[in-house]
């Protein structure tokens, strides 16, 4: 990896300081990395810096004082409670977009541990945890936000914290890991649970700030949407995803006029192509520098199946593959 003057052992170099940090609520989470990179004939330093790219990254490209500081995952979230749902039950989806090499690289993750809660992860090949659902049925996905405040002070890595997320057994200390965990810097995240309550949560690096339903239903794509963080904080991400405007506008717009809300509706609402190839539903595109980024991957989690139907490159066409916690991947 190297970023614009930024080498691989600049980069190793800034690991160190976050190891501490990774352990924050257990160092089992260390342990597992150091486990994924001996299985896969890596370094416990590359494993690991793929768990805190965004971290380590953007502070390496600040200190080179570059001033676009890191292009992280960009996606559009749903969630739609059971008041609103066709089946009456809670549904929980995302697209994810970001580099499209990580097309071949996003993977799903059945984790059946001893004494512990089984979960499903869609995440990026040594990833902990990203998007998912438990056994208990809290759900959870994230997405990219910017403000003032990032990466003036390390914090837990992201991953670290979504992974956290899915090893609870109950919503209550999910969503106290979201709010009060230190961090690097912004993000969003969507926890729910499948009796029929979920929140959004947009996190600065040292303050959240929650924004609920409205008639049932939740879309959060990439720009801050809580009136009290937008009196508090600077958003920053617009510059880096400007289309975040229209497509948290367009997926509400679709959903919004259903009475009820299906699995269908809302991959037809992520499917959406309106301003491509800055769409909701994104095919490769290349950045100023040459990068590729598309939407890599659309996910529609059913807690109470704890289940999650997932269609890799939907800009290649509208293929699922069912995940299950117990029962082996079918095609949809």
């Amino acid at each position: 990896m190297e970023l614009q003057g930024v080498k691989r052992a600049d980069i190793f170099n800034y690991i160190k300081p976050f190891e501490q940090l990774c352990s924050y609520f257990k160092e089992d989470h260390l342990e597992e990395i150091r486990g994924i990179a001996a299985g896969a004939n890596l370094s416990f330093e590359e494993v690991l810096l793929i768990n805190i790219r965004t971290e380590i990254v953007a502070k390496a490209k600040r200190e080179k004082d570059q001033r676009d500081v890191f292009k992280s995952d960009g996606c559009t979230g749903v969630l739609v409670l059971p008041k609103r749902s066709r089946t009456r039950k809670l549904i929980h989806a995302q697209n994810w977009d970001w580099l499209t090499s990580c097309k071949d690289t996003g993977i799903v993750i059945r984790v059946l541990p001893e004494g512990g809660i089984p979960f499903l992860t869609f995440t990026e090949a040594g990833g902990l945890a990203r998007s998912g659902v438990n056994q208990s049925g809290l759900s959870i996905t994230a997405n990219y936000l910017e403000s003032d405040r990032d990466f003036r002070n390390d914090g837990v890595p992201l991953p670290f914290i979504r992974r956290q997320v899915l090893e609870h057994q109950h919503l209550a200390f999910a969503i106290r890991d979201i709010t009060t965990t230190p961090k690097s810097c912004s993000n969003n995240m969507i926890v729910a649970h499948k009796d029929g309550w979920g929140t959004n949560i947009e996190c600065a690096p040292d303050e959240s700030f929650a924004v609920d339903s409205e008639q049932g239903l939740i879309v959060h794509a990439n720009h801050w949407i809580s009136p009290i963080a937008k009196t508090k904080l600077i958003d920053t991400g617009l510059h880096n995803s400007p289309d975040s405007l229209y497509r948290q506008a367009r997926v509400t717009e679709s959903l919004k006029e259903k009475r009820l809300i299906s699995k269908a509706d809302i991959e037809e609402a992520l499917f959406d192509e309106f301003g491509s190839p800055y769409s909701v539903c994104r095919p490769p595109t290349d950045d100023e520098n040459g990068e590729s980024f598309s939407t890599v991957a659309m996910i529609i989690i059913d807690p109470n199946e704890g289940s999650m139907n997932i269609c890799k490159t939907p800009y290649e066409g509208r293929n699922f593959m069912k995940y299950s916690l117990f029962d082996a991947p079918e095609e949809i």
